[in-house]
Parts: C-alpha cells; structure tokens; sequence
C-alpha cells in the first residue's frame, strides 16, 4: 500500500517522507487555518500563544510536510451559476483508476474525486450550471470514457458545507 502511494504522487513518484507528529500547537494552528485560510500569521501566532516567527516556522514546515496542501475559497456553486450538483457513482474496469482519474479531473465542474471500496469503485462530485449540463456530462463525457463500466447519478437537493461552521 506505501509503495503504491509512492507511486501515486503528483510530483513525478518521488517518495514521500513519513508523517511527522503533530503537537497540540500545529492542530490548533491547523484548525485556526482550515476556519479561516485568510488567517494572518499574526493572529494564528497570538491565538496559540507563540511568537511570530514561530508560527510563520509552523506553517512553512505543515506546508512542506504536504499536511497543508493549499488554501482557497469555499463556494456557493448555486451562486456562483452552478444550480446542478450531483454525486455520481463509477463502476470501472479493474487496475484502470489512475486513468480514469486523469480523465475526470478534466470535466468541468468536476470538484471531489475519490477511490472507494463497496458497490462502486469511483465517487465524483460535480457541479453543473443545470440538469441539461448534467445530463450531457454523465451522458456524453463520463459514458464515453473505455474504462467507465456503469454510472449512477445521485442528484443533490440541498447540501451544507460542514467545513464553514466553527
């Protein structure tokens, strides 16, 4: 399982060092960050109680370490012209998901891809301006993808971002 997510990597396979510990500071920093990505190292330095440089120090290293992994903006798809939002289910054919996978972060609106275990190998979030939208992505795009064995398009109705609430 480590060699394989070795060979996974993004950078080109090089081996990732092994996780370091997090002490009681790094998670309340990373909490801090996950609530707020605009969070100055000021106010995380003060809200843990360590200097400036210390928590400037933190941050560098939780980045290098690929535990933070980038910062960016929540969204509101419905807002932001994006009214469709669909769980969709893949069956794919065996030993191909690194394939699959390159293909659909191509899609547009694709925006959470994940490998799992049960009645179905692949789960894809996407947000479509509308259901037409929606249904030429999985009719059109995700259908016509060789390794693609069966979809299940799970629309959503309302959903909440968990990640927004403290």
């Amino acid at each position: 399982m480590a060699a394989e997510r070795m060979a996974d990597r993004q950078d080109g396979g090089r081996p990732e060092p092994p996780p370091r510990p997090l002490d009681a500071i790094d998670r309340d920093i990373l909490q801090i960050l996950h609530t707020d990505g605009r969070a100055s190292i000021r106010s995380v330095a003060e809200r843990v109680h360590v200097s400036r440089a210390n928590a400037y120090a933190r941050i560098n290293r939780l980045i290098e370490d690929g535990v933070i992994r980038g910062f960016g903006a929540r969204i509101n798809h419905e807002r932001a012209g994006q009214g469709a939002s669909a769980y969709i289910t893949l069956k794919i054919v065996q030993n191909t998901w690194r394939t699959v996978r390159d293909q659909l972060r191509t899609l547009p609106g694709a925006s959470h891809i994940a490998l799992v275990s049960g009645d179905f190998d692949v789960l894809l979030l996407v947000h479509t301006p509308d259901t037409r939208a929606l249904r030429e992505l999985v009719l059109t795009r995700l259908q016509s993808i060789p390794e693609v064995l069966s979809t299940r398009t799970l629309l959503v109705f309302e959903e909440d971002d968990l990640e927004t609430e403290g």
